[in-house]
């Protein structure tokens, strides 16, 4: 993608990736950042109700690819590598990790997560909404997963945390960098990049899936992305989606 991606503030909306759903349907098709100052409506994934507390990034990217929805879904990786450099700029290096599919972990506390939704676009392709929530200066305290923000966790040399504006500056600039890679080297680079600061790969890892929750090891990543996971009788199982947690069962 070359130059910088336009960015369309909102002071105040129900959810950037609403919006974004919105804009696709009239024909819109991207690339552009829509960026709310306060969400009334925010939604995590499976449809949880999320808020993102004041002075955090709620920022949803609208584009479109020719892509099938599975290589696309590989978006995921990408945005996860774009929030980790983010943060690099901010907290010392390579202290944000991944825990699959989309969450950003500081010190195994919650820094960011994301929400992509997609569909038909108008005129061909997929229109994607990569909806990224991070936690700039706040984060919530009553949830099931303990959360944290990058302001925790500043370098020295770095005197506050960063702006909604700044924040989005960087990140777009470092998706712009790792989408780049990904359309002309395929994802096995970014696969390679995201398991470098991935946390629970080799441990004990419970999968809560929709139907069932299986238990096993945490093996890596399929060469899509799915995460393996070893069972007890030493079958492999692929999981593409569910709320992972590692550790004991």
């Amino acid at each position: 993608m070359g130059g910088p991606t336009p960015v369309v503030v909102f002071e105040d909306l129900d959810s950037t990736n609403a919006e974004a759903r919105r804009r696709a349907d009239a024909g819109e098709r991207g690339p552009v950042w829509l960026l709310a100052r306060r969400q009334s409506a925010g939604r995590g994934r499976r449809g949880r109700a999320w808020d993102a507390g004041q002075g955090n990034l709620t920022a949803t990217l609208l584009l479109t690819l020719d892509k099938p929805p599975l290589q696309a879904a590989q978006l995921a990786f990408v945005a996860a590598l774009a929030v980790g450099r983010m943060a690099d700029a901010y907290i010392p290096g390579g202290l944000a990790r991944f825990k699959w599919p989309n969450d950003i972990l500081i010190e195994g506390k919650k820094a960011s997560g994301m929400l992509i939704e997609s569909g038909a676009a108008v005129g061909g392709g997929l229109w994607l909404a990569v909806g990224i929530g991070i936690n700039l200066a706040d984060y919530p305290q009553d949830v099931e997963q303990p959360a944290t923000a990058l302001a925790q966790y500043l370098r020295h040399d770095v005197i506050r945390a960063p702006t909604q504006d700044e924040a989005l500056e960087a990140l777009s600039a470092a998706f712009n960098a790792v989408l780049t890679q990904w359309l002309a080297e395929g994802f096995e680079p970014i696969r390679q990049a995201w398991l470098a600061r991935a946390v629970g790969i080799g441990g004990s890892c419970t999968a809560r899936l929709d139907n069932e929750t299986v238990s096993g090891t945490a093996q890596g990543l399929d060469a899509d992305g799915a995460l393996l996971l070893r069972l007890p009788g030493g079958q492999s199982r692929r999981i593409t989606a569910g709320d992972i947690f590692f550790g004991a069962p």
